[in-house]
């Protein structure tokens, strides 16, 4: 996809979520399509209604900054969505796409396993599971486990609809997280065949993906209805992880002395008791086992 024709896609899309009472106009009558039309927009960013139609049929290709900010302004874009509306507007540059198979870097896989109370997961660049560690996958086994999207669980897992609270603002921010780390990449084929599968499946990823949602890649303060522990709270730090293609490292934690602090001390309690049961039913780990091999 041609970035100007990202550019109009996003354009409409934005464009049709805006109502006329929203940016202060009356409302004219019945429309024969949702949002503003086209040249609201243009005389709300203070251009021409032939530029700006250019702009959205891709025939103009190199829009001022000053353009695209006022068309932010007019849209009523946060400074992530602005950024993201910024470098969809450039040409075409060569880039850089990382090979098809990700891995998280071993160094951050140790790390992470070497914390025996705090879960930790690496998150790739299409929101893969790359790695995970004890306490993640006891917390959310059916998502923070390595190998799984984090995308297509949401929408295809029912378990994720009951682990989580409020599923359709989770739904909404993990597509707009989605946009946020392929950038202006959206024809990547890897992103391409995801977006395939779920918009044939799923109705509200279709829906969801038409809006053209864009976020930074965090994850907010959310709660886990565990089946052993109950719910709990969790606060999140997201940081990336440098030398790799748009991976970051995602850490949980529970405000000191908080319920869910406790919550998470018990299943930390439960996930070392299953380690250790499982490390003695393996016959490498029994101490006689070890002595026959000796």
């Amino acid at each position: 996809m041609a970035p100007s024709t990202a550019l109009g896609d996003y354009l409409r899309a934005r464009r049709a979520l805006l109502h006329p009472e929203d940016v202060g106009l009356p409302a004219s009558g019945r429309r024969r399509v949702p949002g503003l039309r086209r040249e609201e927009l243009a005389m709300l960013a203070g251009i021409s209604s032939d530029y700006y139609l250019r702009l959205e049929q891709g025939r103009e290709h190199h829009p001022s900054a000053q353009v695209i900010d006022a068309l932010a302004r007019a849209l009523q874009l946060d400074e992530h969505a602005t950024a993201h509306l910024h470098a969809i507007s450039q040409p075409a540059a060569a880039r850089h796409r990382p090979e098809r198979r990700e891995h998280a870097p071993a160094s951050i896989e140790q790390l992470i396993a070497s914390w025996p109370s705090t879960p930790a997961f690496v998150l790739g660049r299409y929101m893969d599971v790359l790695a995970a560690n004890a306490m993640a996958s006891a917390l959310a086994p059916t998502i923070l486990t390595p190998g799984i999207n984090l995308v297509r669980a949401t929408f295809s897992d029912p378990e994720v609809r009951s682990l989580r609270g409020d599923w359709e603002a989770i739904a909404r921010g993990v597509v707009a997280r989605l946009r946020g780390l392929v950038g202006t990449d959206v024809d990547d084929p890897p992103l391409a065949q995801l977006v395939d599968e779920l918009s044939a499946s799923s109705e509200q990823f279709r829906r969801l993906w038409a809006r053209h949602d864009v976020d930074v890649v965090t994850l907010p303060a959310h709660v886990i209805n565990h089946p052993l522990v109950g719910a709990i709270e969790l606060l999140t730090e997201t940081l990336a992880i440098t030398a790799t293609e748009g991976q970051f490292l995602i850490i949980y934690h529970a405000e000191p002395g908080s319920p869910s602090e406790q919550a998470l001390t018990r299943l930390s309690g439960i996930a070392a008791g299953e380690r250790l049961e499982h490390a003695l039913k393996t016959p490498s780990a029994s101490p006689n086992s070890a002595r026959r091999h000796s």
